[in-house]
């Protein structure tokens, strides 16, 4: 399955050291004033090398936007990119032709298919995100006309944890520093971190917190296509995410059924309101026009630059020596992939939900 969506579609292709990546989007509305230079802007902000913290890989990460667009307006007709690949060295992954990493794709990629491109992982390589930062990005355009805004933000690295709500934050201070933390302190503190465990040829994980702002009410189905587990079908489909909550999330088991009651209330404009945002956002699985705010944990990169104990392809024990170049963590990399997801599931439910009424 290599196609996200239900209306607004993106299908990508391509590996992590084929020629390129690439995808199709189908179903984005015509009339849209597309960006190019925006859509690049979020491939930057994923692209490797952009600081010492992460993956030393150059890659431009070009988006050669190919159809589906004219005059700056999308017409509606499938929307054609690619991003080529110029930066892999696919030598440093010639000793694990026949070797499983652990904690990889490696074994259960052969076991399913009886073969694997051992080069940089292939298409399970987190470099196929590429195409799913162009269709959030060009998702992210389509609901900017509606008022809907997404960003995401790391909130904790290994032990290193934000404490306050994400309403405490300003989220320009988001990209002022590599980590992409909205706290200057605690972002100094999570880039120390990650410079330790690198130096030690290790890795570690952490969490990504998003939110969408401006939602209307009425997104998500009432049993299946749940908004909450469609916006975690997403989050846990990229690499590396072990973990999804959102609204009180696990945070609520400690409180009572009183302390996280969301009181409605009527507004000045007679627009119907809650006191509290427990839910995050979406009740019954479906939108009810207050703030989502979700987390996304990810784990630390298998790849460790130390010698790990595994075995080949034939079952016979062997001593994993990695190299090449890899992320020590992947957080700062992941936000952009998070927004991504977030928009262009946001904008697929709202698509969805012109159905609901004719």
């Amino acid at each position: 399955m290599n196609t996200f969506g239900n209306i607004y579609r993106l299908t990508s292709f391509g590996e992590s050291h084929g020629p390129a990546i690439g995808g199709v989007i189908d179903g984005f509305p015509a009339g849209i004033p597309v960006d190019a230079g925006f859509v690049q802007a979020c491939l930057d902000r994923r692209r490797p090398g952009q600081s010492d913290i992460v993956t030393a890989r150059r890659e431009a990460d070009s988006v050669e936007l190919l159809s589906g667009i004219f005059d700056g307006v999308s017409t509606g007709t499938p929307i054609g990119f690619l991003v080529r690949n110029s930066g892999h060295h696919s030598n440093d992954y010639s000793e694990i032709e026949h070797t499983f990493r652990p904690s990889h794709a490696d074994f259960t990629y052969t076991s399913k298919y009886g073969l694997r491109d051992y080069r940089g992982g292939g298409r399970s390589s987190a470099r196929e995100t590429v195409a799913r930062v162009v269709g959030g990005a060009l998702a992210m355009q389509a609901l900017n006309t509606m008022g809907i805004e997404i960003y995401a933000y790391t909130s904790r690295v290994g032990t290193v944890a934000l404490e306050n709500d994400y309403r405490l934050y300003d989220r320009l201070l988001i990209d002022t520093n590599p980590v992409r933390c909205p706290d200057k302190d605690k972002a100094q503190e999570m880039y120390g971190l990650i410079q330790r465990v690198k130096a030690q040829g290790d890795s570690v994980g952490g969490i990504v917190t998003g939110v969408i702002k401006g939602c209307p009410v009425g997104l998500g189905e009432p049993v299946f296509g749940k908004l909450h587990a469609m916006l975690g079908a997403a989050m846990l489909g990229i690499n590396a995410a072990k973990g999804f909550d959102y609204g009180m999330g696990f945070d609520g088991l400690d409180m009572t059924g009183s302390q996280a009651v969301d009181e409605f209330f009527t507004g000045a404009v007679g627009k119907v309101s809650t006191k509290s945002n427990y839910s995050g956002g979406i009740q019954g699985g479906i939108s009810n026009g207050q703030d989502i705010y979700f987390r996304v944990a990810f784990k630390p990169v298998a790849t460790l630059l130390r010698d790990v104990a595994t075995v080949d392809d034939c079952g016979r024990e062997a001593v994993l020596r990695a190299r090449g170049r890899h992320d020590p963590c992947v957080l700062p990399r992941a936000v952009p992939v998070v927004e991504a997801m977030a928009a262009m599931t946001v904008l697929d439910a709202i698509l969805l939900n012109r159905s609901a009424r004719l």
